[in-house]
């Protein structure tokens, strides 16, 4: 073993569980490309500043979990805690907005990093793969996403999930409910770091986990009680919307999600097989970030799915994934002419678009098939010097064990015919 392990917290992705993660970033993608969705991609870093701004100074992300560094050139930098304010920088900076067609619709997949303190389901380096619709008002634009990724979880099989579903109003209308809670939150017993959040943004301390909190929050001041009229109305057609797509989902009020940028519709993807950390994914719409980061008014809604929390649902409902084999043919010869002209077999499927493996480093018979059973394949191709004299070569089916003599020139169209 290596003197160097990973660091705390974060974890390496090895053959063969990472076939299930590749898996699950295909099926949250797919129905994105379907959907008009690009793909983008930004820079693991960015400046400090776009966070604080976009995420909020009063979250934890921001006051508690960014890592941030100082360059060489005494540049403030952090790692990105998060995809959405990258992601609309950069749309912003390649003045996508302009380009006449909007919304602009992006999906993404990445690595992101928060200085958590580590647990199941709770990394400091996690994967996400996410969408934004940006520039466009329209509460079918909000259930488009919220139906894209109940279909993405339902394709890979996942049952027991949860999509939670809030508005959080619009700067006509929260003011007037920031106030009221903030007046109500005042009299509570709470600790200094609490009493400072009030004041920069008192929505956060409605998601605070403690129960202490939780128990003096009963009377608090309900959001849905402030809700403008026409908050009121793009919410009942966000939620008429998705009813109507056999989409399930609960209302909670208490919903604000842990990010200062959302507006109006807010929703939470959760799995109750995952403990504490149940949250899998969740999004919402977030109109005054572009204004946030200095852009142009750009109303614009988007989520994120964890794909590490994805994998631990399934593994929690006991769900496997169908996935493709790795290796379909695997191609062990018995001396070096063999090695030669089988490597030339080898090449051929792959070209032909079949997964093929080759028996490296000149092992024995036994030890070579050994080998080609580990890998999975379905086949193997046997050939020594008797069978290049012959002409032929010998293909086993690894599942019947039924073993045949195949013409050498005829041996990739005949696998291709076999596998399909």
């Amino acid at each position: 073993m290596s003197t160097f392990q990973a660091p705390k917290g974060t974890y390496d992705l090895t053959p063969p569980r990472s076939a299930t993660f590749l898996a699950v970033r295909e099926a949250i993608s797919a129905p994105l490309r379907d959907s008009g969705y690009g793909y983008i991609e930004t820079p693991g870093f960015e400046n400090v500043e776009l966070f604080a701004r976009g995420v909020g100074e009063s979250t934890d992300i921001v006051t508690k979990e960014m890592y941030t560094l100082t360059t060489k050139g005494g540049d403030q930098l952090a790692l990105r805690p998060e995809g959405t304010a990258s992601v609309l920088r950069a749309a912003l900076e390649a003045n996508l907005h302009k380009a006449g067609n909007l919304p602009v619709k992006l999906w993404y997949s990445g690595s992101y990093y928060r200085y958590e303190r580590p647990q199941a389901g709770r990394y400091r380096h996690f994967s996400q793969v996410g969408a934004e619709a940006i520039g466009t008002e329209d509460p079918a634009l909000d259930a488009e996403l919220i139906i894209l990724a109940d279909q993405a979880y339902r394709a890979l099989g996942l049952r027991q999930f949860r999509i939670l579903l809030n508005s959080l109003g619009d700067k006509e209308c929260r003011p007037v409910y920031r106030e009221a809670l903030q007046t109500f939150l005042r009299d509570l017993d709470l600790d200094e770091e609490t009493r400072r959040r009030i004041e920069i943004n008192p929505l956060r301390v409605l998601d605070d986990k403690r129960a202490d909190v939780q128990k003096q929050l009963t009377d608090a001041p309900k959001l849905r009680d402030y809700l403008c009229d026409a908050c009121k109305a793009y919410h009942e057609e966000v939620r008429a919307l998705i009813t109507a797509a056999g989409v399930v989902f609960e209302d909670d009020e208490k919903l604000v999600r842990g990010l200062d940028y959302y507006t109006r519709t807010t929703f939470e993807f959760v799995h109750d097989g995952l403990g504490s950390q149940s949250a899998v994914g969740g999004g919402g719409r977030y109109d005054g970030l572009s204004e946030m980061i200095g852009g142009p008014e750009l109303p614009s809604v988007g989520w994120a799915l964890g794909v590490d929390r994805t994998v631990l649902a399934l593994e929690a409902e006991g769900v496997e994934l169908d996935l493709p084999a790795v290796t379909s043919v695997y191609a062990v010869p018995l001396g070096d002419e063999a090695r030669r002209v089988l490597f030339g077999v080898v090449t051929e499927l792959r070209r032909a678009g079949i997964a093929a493996d080759f028996a490296f480093g000149g092992r024995g018979l036994k030890g070579a098939m050994k080998s080609a059973n580990r890998s999975g394949a379905r086949y193997t191709l046997v050939a020594g010097e008797r069978d290049l004299a012959e002409g032929v070569v010998q293909l086993k089916d690894m599942e019947s064990g039924e073993q045949s003599a195949v013409p050498l020139a005829g041996a990739a169209a005949e696998l291709a015919k076999r596998l399909g």
